[in-house]
């Protein structure tokens, strides 16, 4: 028999870790697993809050019916229908047929298409209320939160967000749930990397869903991944709020492509003159060693971004052209950025980066710099140039 985790009174975490899956959606990698968060609400009548990934169906299944004791389920609220939140839902029906799935118009429509099951729905609109008997959820839709069904349950009772993806984070929950149970600063950095990643795009959307709650008394925010924030939910509402606002710090990123090691020394020299210039904060990313989840969480960051490329078919480096396309996705505004590269008999990787970060409507700081096959000593003045702009640019 497992420990189940209490958030109060009749509300209890029944989610689960994954350590299996490398790559969340195929896409981001997993280093420190992910965990799949799921409440289970006990009151005159029940109510479960969003599933579990299909995968990690068993022990999800035991921890629902150890809560239930025998009880029948009375309601699935599905906030999101991504499968990692929804994959479970077919399993949950089947297992308690009596189950009202609730969700708003756009939820049901997904349910159908996507698992063609047809239960028994009740559909809310924004505002409505569910009452459980001393508990009552009031349902608040925050479309492209960043999927166009996504919506928040608020219970009025304990002032508790079940918030879906929103103010979630990368990270499996090692022993500890709770914010105060666990190294936040542990996590921090995974919260930001997954917000870049996966919700970054839609800023705009989660400022309307932050000031749509703005008045709520929110006491405990519970995501679909990550950290139960109840000591200092704060924390993490302040944080969205910031990145949603594409807020930077002072520091610099410098992303590079290289075959042989000659634009990687010219990053290495531009790094050096910003830390004379005092920039504490400088990442120096290799494209080919560094996953693009991990420097984009670094751009999302960070005020100022250099981006370096070898010339490859006359054009950038792949690994850093995969870079500066998903950026070019996530809409990111507000940065500067400088160019480096090298090239052999034809150039065309500096050229490039400037085609790609002029659509995004970034200011260029300082006279792009591109060398043949190695850089010389003028080059490295170029450079010099070019790290003392962005020093400034950075700071002011």
């Amino acid at each position: 028999m497992e420990k189940i985790v209490k958030i109060v009174d009749g509300v209890y975490y029944v989610g689960v870790n994954d350590r299996d899956t490398h790559l969340f959606e195929n896409i981001w990698p997993l280093p420190k697993g992910v965990s799949y968060n799921s409440y289970l609400l006990v009151d005159e009548r029940t109510a479960l809050v969003d599933t579990v990934k299909l995968c990690k169906l068993s022990p999800y299944l035991e921890k629902i019916g150890q809560v239930l004791n025998g009880r029948q389920l009375d309601y699935l609220v599905v906030n999101h229908m991504e499968p990692d939140h929804s994959g479970a839902l077919a399993a949950i029906v089947q297992a308690y047929p009596g189950v009202k799935i609730v969700g708003n118009k756009k939820t049901v429509d997904f349910i159908r298409a996507m698992y063609q099951v047809e239960a028994n729905f009740y559909e809310v609109e924004d505002g409505d209320e569910l009452d459980l008997g001393q508990r009552k959820l009031k349902f608040y839709l925050t479309p492209m939160v960043h999927w166009p069904e996504t919506m928040m349950t608020y219970e009025t009772t304990a002032g508790i967000i079940f918030s879906g993806d929103a103010f979630g984070g990368f990270g499996s929950l090692d022993g500890g749930v709770f914010d105060d149970e666990v190294d936040v600063t542990y996590y921090e950095h995974e919260i930001r990397r997954y917000y870049s990643n996966i919700v970054g795009k839609f800023g705009p959307m989660v400022q309307k869903a932050l000031q749509k709650l703005s008045a709520l008394e929110i006491r405990v925010v519970c995501p679909t991944h990550g950290p139960v924030w109840r000591t200092n939910p704060g924390r993490i509402i302040s944080s969205y709020d910031r990145w949603s606002r594409y807020v930077y710090d002072e520091g610099v990123v410098i992303a590079y492509g290289t075959m042989y090691g000659s634009t990687e020394k010219m990053a290495d020299f531009i790094a050096r003159v910003l830390a004379d210039e005092g920039i504490r904060n400088v990442r120096v990313m290799n494209t080919s060693a560094v996953h693009e989840s991990f420097i984009i969480n670094e751009i999302w960051r960070f005020k100022g971004v250099i981006f370096g490329s070898c010339t490859y078919n006359n054009w950038i480096y792949p690994p850093l052209e995969n870079v500066i396309i998903n950026l070019a996705h996530k809409g990111l505004p507000n940065r500067v950025f400088g160019v480096f590269g090298s090239y052999g008999w034809s150039g065309g990787g500096v050229k490039g980066i400037l085609e790609y970060l002029k659509k995004n409507n970034w200011q260029l700081v300082g006279e792009p710099v591109e060398v043949q096959f190695s850089a010389k000593a003028a080059d490295f003045e170029r450079l010099r140039k070019l790290a003392l702009e962005m020093a400034r640019a950075v700071k002011s």
